[in-house]
């Protein structure tokens, strides 16, 4: 068990910035909620995915939305629970657990967040360990667990219940399509499932990876050294390029922020430029100007950091003239089966490209027996 206490909640968040890769919104903000509601006496701990009963009623929870939005519509902060309760009353089910459905950016602290609010427990793993920009995209679908009834409310808690659909690219396509109308942000409470099924689709130990990855850049600003290599031992990357970004394309379109990244090499790495395409999350980087290699893909993690600060660099805000370093980290287990990256491979975003797996992953052997 994991007990979050302000230190333990900043670094989730700086962790989560970090396994956002790129999407997911900032979990900033996520942080100061959870350390107010720390300060008035919440207790808030995450329990390890094996010591959650097998039939107990768990729902994967989060937002979703544009994280560009995120910057200028700030969230009332319970929209997502708001979600669950409607859930609750059209199942007639009352869930005893929270799983992030994303614990890259923003929607890590979530559960956190609606844990404290709600009276629940919140588990130390997650459905994709790291951020996607679909609702497809996570390993409770992947694994076959049934994505409706599902549940989005605004900010007003107006609340919308998709009671049975085909499957969870239709869901997606829905529920986009409403929390566009709610001004592209929303919460969201799905899938509703048992502990014995969360346990067979749940990647495993992300906080406790989240945690980890923070407390490693901040130890690394405490001692005023390099935090590059302090996450790249924790998380087992690899370093892709040192640079400077000096060319950013980024639009919005039908919820999603869609663009190009070009990062130019700095120091050693001088003479050499990564090409990054993502919707929302970095999905594909390319070595050289004229995408002569490909360097990393999805499921794998890309990811910028800030090279003083070690703070992720997110899509909505990159910018030219910032200083960043750029790496990949292996995805976990579960995403890299046929079947998954059938629906998180680079083909699935419509890149025409092999998926060329990074050495290592996580997801199954942490914090499994707490």
């Amino acid at each position: 068990m994991l007990i979050v206490d302000e230190g333990v909640a900043e670094a989730i968040a700086i962790g989560a910035g970090i396994l956002g890769t790129g999407g997911g919104g900032n979990p900033y903000l996520g942080f100061l909620m959870t350390r107010e509601m720390l300060r008035q006496g919440a207790t808030i701990a995450l329990v390890g995915v094996e010591a959650v009963p097998d039939d107990a009623t768990v729902c994967g929870i989060g937002s979703m939305g544009a994280p560009t939005v995120g910057i200028e519509k700030l969230p009332r902060g319970d929209e997502p629970l708001a979600a669950l309760r409607a859930l609750e009353a059209h199942t007639g089910r009352r869930v005893t657990h929270l799983i992030a459905g994303e614990v890259g950016g923003a929607n890590a602290m979530q559960p956190l967040i609606q844990a404290a609010l709600g009276g629940l427990q919140a588990v130390d793993g997650d459905g994709m360990g790291r951020a996607f920009p679909e609702l497809q995209h996570c390993t409770f679908s992947i694994g076959g667990v049934p994505c409706t009834p599902a549940a989005i409310a605004d900010c007003h808690h107006n609340t919308a219940v998709f009671p049975a659909l085909r499957d969870t690219r239709t869901l997606e396509r829905f529920a986009r399509a409403v929390t566009v109308q709610m001004g592209a942000r929303a919460g969201y409470a799905f899938p509703i499932m048992t502990g014995a099924e969360m346990k067979q689709t749940a990647v495993r130990g992300s906080y406790t990876l989240a945690h980890a990855i923070g407390r490693a850049v901040l130890s690394a600003r405490a001692t005023h050294t390099d935090p590059v290599p302090a996450i790249l031992a924790v998380t087992d990357g690899v370093l892709l390029l040192r640079g400077r970004i000096v060319d950013v394309e980024r639009r919005l379109a039908a919820g999603f922020a869609r663009g190009l990244l070009r990062i130019a090499g700095t120091g050693s790495d001088a003479g050499r430029e990564v090409e990054i395409a993502f919707q929302n999350e970095n999905l594909i980087a390319w070595d050289g100007p004229n995408r002569q290699r490909v360097l990393a893909t999805v499921p794998d993690l890309i990811t910028l950091v800030d090279e003083e600060s070690g703070d992720a660099v997110t899509t909505e805000i990159t910018r030219y003239g910032l200083r960043v370093a750029v790496f990949g980290i292996p995805a976990p287990v579960q995403l890299k089966t046929p079947g998954a990256l059938a629906v998180v491979g680079p083909e699935a975003f419509g890149y025409d490209v092999p998926f060329a797996p990074l050495s290592g992953s996580y997801g199954g052997n942490v914090l499994s027996g707490t």
